[in-house]
């Protein structure tokens, strides 16, 4: 999917560089599907590090994502997969998988992996305070969504 481009190592004062030669340049984008607002998150080209994007309204969310692979290589999507404590898919499930297909037809060329997202939007709101913002602030549902693709993001990195 990406380009790939062979990787040297050099040693210089004490430092290792790393001359990229085997580097995957493209990105990874996460979603946070709701029937309402889907949260976005994107890797670095690297695939690294996992940063909030933006929060769109569901409804436009294939002309957003048509864009934004007009303008950058993806490689992935991940979505997340909401899931019971008991490990069943969850009741808002059914929402998704409409948009999995649709998602498939418009980028058949990119691969969709699902990641289970269980408490997500419990550990965005908790980030939210550990960072110091003000309860109005935390009210902001659309911030949420996008710090939950993060985390999906983040968390399928960790396992990759």
């Amino acid at each position: 999917m990406g380009y790939e481009i062979n990787c040297q190592f050099y040693t210089y004062n004490k430092l290792s560089f790393i001359f990229a030669k085997n580097l995957k340049l493209a990105r990874i984008i996460a979603l946070d599907y709701g029937k309402k607002r889907t949260g976005i998150a994107v890797t670095d080209e690297l695939q690294l590090i996992a940063s909030g994007l933006t929060t769109v309204p569901t409804h436009e969310l294939l002309e957003f994502l048509k864009k934004f692979v007009a303008e950058e290589r993806v490689e992935l999507f991940i979505v997340g997969e909401p899931r019971q404590m008991n490990n069943t898919p969850s009741e808002v499930a059914v929402f998704i998988a409409p948009f999995l297909n649709r998602l498939k037809k418009v980028f058949p060329e990119i691969p969709i992996k699902r990641q289970d997202e269980r408490f997500t939007s419990k550990m965005a709101f908790q980030t939210m305070i550990d960072s110091g913002l003000k309860k109005k602030q935390r009210r902001n549902k659309a911030l949420i969504d996008e710090i939950s693709a993060t985390i999906i993001l983040q968390a399928y990195l960790n396992r990759k």
